[in-house]
């Protein structure tokens, strides 16, 4: 807060409609928050694959500071009595988004996808803690690293050798179910790909892999690789990769592991509220 003008956070009763994805458990909660400390009133309206958590929390937080009762309202429709709205969805959702609520401030995200960039010089704790930003939450958040690009004649098999922890995901139904459907497919259409029993990987260059999926592009030049994410950079949330790759980036294993200041789709929400 302390980066911010006092004003910022002055209290208010501009209410920030808030519309919530719902791909991973109370993935809402940053805007929830920036609302919250920004004296703004929430009203949000949660998506129907996320809607106890953030309640549950928000209940807590009433019990701890009464005053908050009058700030936090969850709304079971389409948002109405608002003067400002954050709203995030597929890029499909979006569309109608903007529709209904461009004349209003707004922020609207798209969908984006996370990637590593892999040298080949990467040590077995690096490729350990790929793991989890490959598979926490399932793969299903914007986080989620979907795509790796690695040199030409990278080892896959040694990549997936260092992915066996997460083992215990074969025994999830609905992720097996879908690695199943994934396999069924590659072996119908004869499609090359690597499997350790419980997750793919094969070449293709889309961002967005399916559920147990995912994709790998070989490159032979790593400044175009870091050239092209840095042109399709609204398609990319963050980009994971080691010291000597030249874009901004995270650490292996931290992209579900955020800042407050580490806003989605690199859009200051607090700044937006503040100017509000």
């Amino acid at each position: 807060m302390a980066a911010y003008p006092n004003s910022f956070f002055e209290e208010s009763s501009t209410k920030v409609g808030v519309i919530m994805a719902g791909n991973i458990p109370m993935v809402g909660f940053h805007d929830f928050l920036s609302v919250l400390i920004s004296g703004k009133v929430f009203k949000g309206k949660l998506s129907s694959q996320d809607e106890h958590l953030l309640p549950f929390l928000a209940n807590k937080l009433i019990e701890i500071e009464p005053a908050f009762q009058s700030k936090i309202e969850f709304v079971p429709h389409l948002l109405k009595d608002f003067n400002a709205i954050i709203a995030t969805g597929s890029n499909n959702s979006a569309r109608y988004f903007d529709y209904y609520f461009g004349k209003y401030p707004h922020i609207i995200r798209r969908n984006r996808n996370s990637v590593a960039i892999l040298t080949g010089n990467e040590t077995d704790s690096e490729l350990e803690r790929l793991a989890d930003d490959v598979y926490l939450y399932f793969g299903l958040g914007c986080r989620s690293v979907s795509k790796i690009f690695v040199p030409q004649g990278y080892s896959v098999p040694h990549l997936l050798d260092h992915f066996g922890h997460y083992i215990f995901l074969h025994e999830h139904t609905k992720y097996f179910n879908n690695y199943e459907y994934n396999k069924s497919i590659f072996l119908l259409n004869k499609v090359p790909h690597f499997d350790n029993g419980f997750h793919l990987i094969t070449e293709n260059t889309a961002y967005a892999s399916p559920v147990s999926v995912l994709y790998y592009e070989e490159y032979d030049n790593l400044e175009n690789v870091e050239r092209r994410l840095m042109m399709e950079n609204k398609q990319i949330q963050c980009v994971v990769a080691g010291e000597n790759v030249n874009i901004e980036h995270e650490n292996f294993g931290f992209t579900q592991k955020p800042n407050l200041t580490e806003y989605a789709d690199n859009v200051d929400v607090v700044s937006f509220l503040g100017a509000l």
